[in-house]
């Protein structure tokens, strides 16, 4: 079982950033997937996800109406888009899949990618 989260970078604060998530090595049909940050010093926060029917999508408040989570039809791939960053959204952000009850749960995930660093500067 594979995440392979991809796609970060610099950005000045008030653009727009999108990451990918590629999943493999097994089905994820019956998995959530989520999105998870870190920023230095910092706990491992829920950013947003959707469970494994695609009928519950959720985000952390501080990013809600500026961060869009998808995910193909496929299965494989998860894909986070951001605008209006903040250099408050500087992190680590990690993709995550597993058997989940409640998607905004990060003990619950059984499977992480790597993580990619986005960097927002003011």
């Amino acid at each position: 079982v594979q995440l392979q989260a991809s796609g970060g970078g610099s950005v000045q604060a008030g653009g727009s950033h999108g990451l990918s998530c590629a999943a493999s090595g097994r089905s994820f049909n019956h998995y959530a997937m989520g999105w998870f940050r870190q920023a230095p010093g910092k706990e491992r926060e829920f950013v947003g996800g959707i469970n494994w029917s695609g009928e519950i999508i959720k985000y952390a408040e501080p990013v809600k109406g500026r961060f869009t989570i998808s995910r193909n039809h496929a299965k494989t791939a998860l894909y986070l888009q951001m605008n209006s960053l903040k250099p408050e959204d500087t992190a680590v952000y990690y993709c995550a899949a597993g058997a989940v009850r409640d998607v905004e749960n990060r003990d619950e995930y059984g499977f992480w990618g790597q993580g990619t660093l986005v960097t927002v500067s003011s």
